[in-house]
């Protein structure tokens, strides 16, 4: 069982920046997939980012593209999503999800299609 460890959430300003990492408890980590979902208080969760094992490959949603970068360091067993220009719209709770199955062509965006999660990361962007 894979424990995931989110952390690096807390309030900036509208513009500001923050960088989450998910840590993973298993060496495996580093063969899967692995994404970043946020929940809105009344919202359902949305698919942010994911990227491939290798880190060579990496989607995003509309909503962030150009604004957030999805990393991983598969020595440390961490994958990052750097934040920038945030809004108050990117408030939400932040969770990496991890994937057994690798992809090729189509990203995977939604939540039953990961095996693993995190607890969570408030990020509180204020106007």
């Amino acid at each position: 069982q894979v424990q995931l460890v989110e952390s690096g959430g807390g309030l900036v300003q509208a513009g500001g920046s923050l960088r989450l990492s998910c840590t993973a408890s298993e060496r495996t980590f580093s063969s899967y997939a692995v994404a970043w979902f946020r929940q809105a208080p009344g919202k359902e969760r949305e698919f942010v980012a994911v990227i491939t094992w290798s880190g060579s490959s990496a989607s995003y949603a509309d909503s962030v593209k150009g604004r957030f970068t999805i990393s991983r360091d598969n020595a440390k067993n961490t994958v990052y999503l750097q934040m920038n220009s945030l809004k108050p719209e990117d408030t939400a709770v932040y969770y990496c999800a991890a994937r057994i199955q690798g992809y090729r062509y189509t990203p995977p965006i939604t939540t039953s299609q990961y095996d693993y999660w995190g607890q969570g990361t408030q990020v509180t962007v204020s106007s």
